[in-house]
């Protein structure tokens, strides 16, 4: 008769495999700073394409009030406060960006050592 503990051991450890396992396996693949740094570096580059697309909008709505002002502008100033914006909005991203992807790493790191110890423990119920 199979033993009901070993069963439903291998009945959680498959579950895991075929759905969160995946996932983690991707994720540990990767150095923890090689994850996190590529992660980032789509971060960037989304938040860049998002800045731009807003910008783009925004100027668009606002096209005549421009026009009309823009000799009594300080150009220089306006682009100081579009750069000075725009970094603010890119470091935010990639500050977000790291907390989230460290805490998914450390969750996936975690997940894949509880399931090895759970691979141990199973591997020890069969030389019983």
């Amino acid at each position: 008769m199979m033993n009901e503990e070993k069963v439903i051991l291998m009945t959680r450890l498959a579950s895991y495999e075929s759905n969160e396992g995946k996932k983690d396996i991707s994720i540990v693949n990767y150095f923890k700073g090689d994850y996190i740094g590529f992660q980032i570096l789509k971060s960037v580059i989304a938040a860049t394409i998002a800045f731009f697309a807003l910008s783009g909008v925004y100027i668009f709505y606002n096209f005549e009030e421009l026009m009309q002002n823009i000799y009594k502008m300080d150009l220089l100033s306006f682009g100081k406060d579009v750069i000075t914006l725009y970094l603010c909005v890119v470091g935010a991203y990639g500050v977000i960006t790291y907390v989230l992807f460290t805490y998914k790493y450390n969750k996936a790191k975690k997940n894949l050592r509880n399931y090895y110890i759970n691979l141990k423990k199973l591997a020890g119920m069969y030389d019983k």
